[in-house]
């Protein structure tokens, strides 16, 4: 029996998990085995305040998890699979099962961020790990001198293609709008780097291949007779984000894309759940506001079990 439990090990939960278990909370994180935090995919984080060099996405989990581990807070490596309610003489509390086995705890703190988007194109499925990724970070060194495309617009497709053209020949972005909607330095940086060349208003309709992909077949927007055939070894998809949240089973309430519903104190429509970082409704996904979000979320569930245990110490305004 824990006092929280925390869903989730990105930059959000982790945080939430340094407050909560330096608050004497008993606390336990559950790991996603299948899904693990994006940001330990990134190559570099520059935007982060203190690391002027920039810092990997995967140290900063190390980072944040030792700092986590050293207050108490206590790791489960699973896939947490249903969230259910258990009353008993009065009380409340949340079960969390993951198959092959269930926790339980006075108060949630979802934090499962997001993964990445599919095309649902024909090809993408079938072509996945050989020759269609989701990860440059990972696969990019697969591709020396080797010409690859890049599917996306935002910050994530830009840095991926970045990142790329240290080992690839050519990178082609393909991007559905008539310019990049990543952040300034970014687009800059981009349309500077000479292996760098852009497919603008064009979608992909299909990725070819026989044994792997050997190209793409792209689509003018504005004109759907107007296609071509981009020779391609490697095709990197960055076209969005999908929350991790099908596993609550519409306990919380979300908006159409599945984000979770959370006021100023990262409390849901269900009390005793909060939730914070990407998987929530927000303006701007960063690993700055997750490590906002995840503090607030500590904080107001440490506030909430005090209130249960009748030991709190100030005033609590109760949803």
């Amino acid at each position: 029996m824990y006092d929280i439990i925390i869903i989730g090990s990105g930059p959000a939960g982790l945080t939430a998990g340094i407050y909560a278990s330096r608050a004497n909370m008993k606390t336990l994180m559950i790991a996603s085995t299948f899904n693990p935090s994006l940001i330990t995919t990134t190559d570099l984080v520059e935007n982060y305040p203190g690391f002027p060099d920039g810092i990997t996405g995967f140290e900063i989990i190390e980072r944040f998890t030792l700092q986590a581990k050293n207050f108490g807070m206590e790791t489960a490596g699973a896939d947490v699979t249903s969230v259910s309610r258990i009353s008993q003489d009065g009380s409340v509390r949340w079960k969390v099962d993951t198959g092959d086995e269930n926790f339980e705890a006075s108060a949630l703190i979802i934090a499962t961020g997001t993964q990445y988007a599919h095309l649902n194109v024909p090809g993408e499925e079938e072509f996945t790990g050989r020759g269609v990724s989701y990860c440059a970070t990972c696969d990019g060194p697969f591709y020396r001198e080797r010409n690859v495309v890049v599917v996306g617009g935002g910050d994530t497709a830009v840095q991926e293609a970045l990142f790329l053209t240290r080992f690839a020949e050519t990178v082609t972005m393909v991007h559905r709008r008539d310019r990049l909607r990543a952040t300034g330095i970014l687009r800059d940086r981009a349309s500077a780097n000479e292996k760098i060349r852009f497919e603008f208003n064009s979608v992909v309709e299909e990725i070819t291949g026989d044994t792997a992909v050997t190209g793409v077949i792209i689509r003018d927007v504005n004109d759907s007779e107007k296609k071509k055939t981009l020779i391609a070894d490697g095709v990197f998809i960055f076209t969005g984000n999908i929350p991790n949240t099908a596993f609550l089973g519409g306990l919380v309430e979300c908006d159409d894309s599945g984000y979770i519903h959370v006021d100023e104190q990262m409390r849901t429509s269900v009390q005793g759940i909060f939730a914070c970082g990407d998987c929530t409704t927000k303006l701007l996904r960063q690993v700055v506001t997750a490590c906002g979000d995840g503090a607030t979320a500590a904080f107001a569930a440490e506030h909430y079990i005090n209130d249960l245990k009748g030991t709190s110490y100030t005033p609590w305004n109760k949803p």
